[in-house]
């Protein structure tokens, strides 16, 4: 069979094309200089052999820079470029030992820290480049020191927790003498011992037209910065009631300083819970309940140096745990709100606040705020630009993992915040929210405590579920207790901030930046403060 081809000579010379004699679209196209062909073809073949060879130089340079080279040239531009044409990956350059030592578990290794182990990178490397070893006993001693470094590590964060939660569970002594000089100050003055609010003032208590606040505490200092902050940024502050609730010791103390510390022209009443007649085990189940619970922690969890003692949980479930202990969450303080209907068959809505909270605005506003027929007017936590305090929700407070829990409640639903809450009173006495949680105390007492660990707000965020109204950001910023990354411009913008949290803001524990927010409204000059020697730093 004869194969023809056509030649194609342009006029000036300069260009040859060489096609199949079918009219193949397929063409070679060659620059010459001359009209010596033959020549010029030799020439850019060459050139053309020599751009080969400099690639084969640059893809089989890589494995003799790795090291030893265990290939020819043609072999090891084969395992280049090979893998590419038939569309498998590249092997790993990792040796497989160190992928065996770093998966195997740790306690089949013995992990012992002697003088020769490494205590930094730093001296890992000065270590590595001095032996040369081989790729097993790199692993071996990387994960050595990683381990050991990671145990201490978690030792160091769990004393931390546990110092916190010992600095947060205790009445500092300055708030104690406080309280005792206040008390002596009652029983000799009195003026210590005046009735709030005095009697003309009392018809404003029921008066719907005011603005009513309601604060529940049993720390004298805490309770008179909210009080400070909440009267000096009103607009009106002759239309602001406060309503003072405390426990029966901390009664007379708590009078004392109002009475002697007056806020005209705002009323202050100060309450005792003994002052509530229907406040009795028989016709409260939460009670009754805060019995059991710390019976049931007592019995489950054997108190903090059993929770430290576990080498095995993560360190923030051990956090979680100790805050479990603090008294806070077994005081009937933190679970009076649940009864504010109640308390006040008066009134037809109440904010009601926590005793770690600053107000750095007037408040009045939030009695503009349509509800939409809902109980609780309340900050969103799984929105914000904090992934650390506003990315919660209902699964960071209740264990899903619980058929009670998982068969009625959405794991990815927003939670929301206590610490200024608008309640409507009025929609609330027309809900069975009172009743839901009692209900889901009791079922988590029956399941030994494990529909949620602490505090009121899980069954809080059970009881007001489909009854949460969610309000602008600005009247809560949450966190300032937990992280100091807050910014000072940031919380000073905020309506309401909560140092809610372990470093609260009268401990040696605050964070130093963003306590003197909080100590603004402490007077320093004050006798009480300065005898107790209650300082701003």
């Amino acid at each position: 069979m004869k194969h023809t081809m056509q030649l194609l000579i342009s006029p000036s010379l300069r260009h040859v094309t060489v096609l199949p004699a079918k009219g193949f679209k397929e063409f070679v196209k060659v620059k010459v200089g001359s009209r010596r062909i033959s020549y010029l073809m030799v020439f850019y073949s060459l050139l053309l052999f020599t751009f080969l060879l400099r690639f084969v130089f640059v893809l089989t340079a890589e494995d003799t820079i790795d090291g030893e080279r265990k290939c020819s040239t043609l072999g090891c531009l084969g395992r280049k470029i090979g893998p590419r044409i038939l569309g498998s990956q590249l092997e790993s350059t990792v040796p497989e030992v160190i992928y065996q030592v770093l998966e195997e578990p740790t306690n089949q290794i013995e992990i012992e820290e002697g003088p020769e182990t490494p205590q930094s990178l730093e001296e890992f490397m000065e270590e590595m480049k001095d032996t040369r070893p081989d790729a097993e006993t790199f692993a071996v001693k990387l994960k050595t020191m990683v381990t050991l470094l990671e145990q201490r590590t978690r030792t160091a964060k769990i004393q931390e927790y546990l110092y916190r939660h010992v600095a947060s569970s205790g009445i500092p002594k300055q708030l104690h003498c406080l309280d005792l000089k206040l008390a002596h100050e009652h029983s000799i003055n009195a003026n210590a011992r005046l009735q709030l609010p005095s009697p003309e003032l009392v018809p404003a208590l029921v008066d719907n037209s005011y603005f009513h606040f309601v604060l529940a505490s049993d720390n004298i200092l805490a309770a008179s910065v909210v009080a400070s902050s909440l009267v000096q940024n009103s607009f009106h502050p002759e239309k602001v009631v406060l309503h003072i609730i405390t426990d029966s010791k901390t009664f007379s103390p708590m009078q004392a300083w109002f009475s002697l510390h007056s806020l005209t022209p705002a009323i202050i009443e100060v309450k005792a819970l003994h002052h509530f007649d229907w406040l009795t085990k028989g016709k409260v189940p939460v009670l009754e309940a805060m019995e059991k619970d710390q019976k049931a922690r007592s019995q489950f969890r054997g108190g903090s140096s059993a929770i430290v003692a576990n080498t095995t949980e993560k360190p923030h479930i051990i956090a979680a745990k100790l805050q479990a202990l603090s008294p806070k969450y077994n005081s009937l303080m933190n679970h009076i709100r649940i009864y504010l209907p109640e308390l006040f068959p008066s009134l037809d809505k109440v904010v009601f606040l926590d005793d770690d909270i600053v107000i750095q605005t007037d408040l009045s506003s939030l009695w503009d705020i349509d509800m939409n027929g809902k109980v609780n007017g309340a900050v969103e936590t799984c929105r914000g630009e904090d992934k650390f305090v506003m990315a919660k929700r209902f699964k960071s407070y209740l264990n899903f993992s619980h058929p009670l829990i998982s068969n009625n409640f959405d794991p990815n639903e927003c939670a929301w915040a206590y610490g200024m809450n608008i309640f409507d009173l009025e929609a609330w006495r027309e809900t069975n929210i009172s009743e839901a949680y009692h209900y889901w105390l009791e079922q988590n007492l029956k399941s030994d405590l494990s529909l949620w660990q602490l505090g009121t707000l899980p069954p809080g965020l059970i009881a007001f579920h489909g009854h949460v109204h969610a309000i602008d950001p600005f009247w809560h910023m949450l966190g300032l207790g937990y992280q100091d990354n807050t910014s000072i411009p940031d919380a000073k913008s905020a309506g309401v901030i909560h140092f809610n949290g372990r470093a609260k803001p009268w401990l040696d524990i605050a964070f130093p930046q963003l306590r003197s927010l909080w100590t603004k409204y402490v007077n320093f000059s004050d006798k009480f403060i300065r005898t107790c020697h209650i300082r701003a730093t």
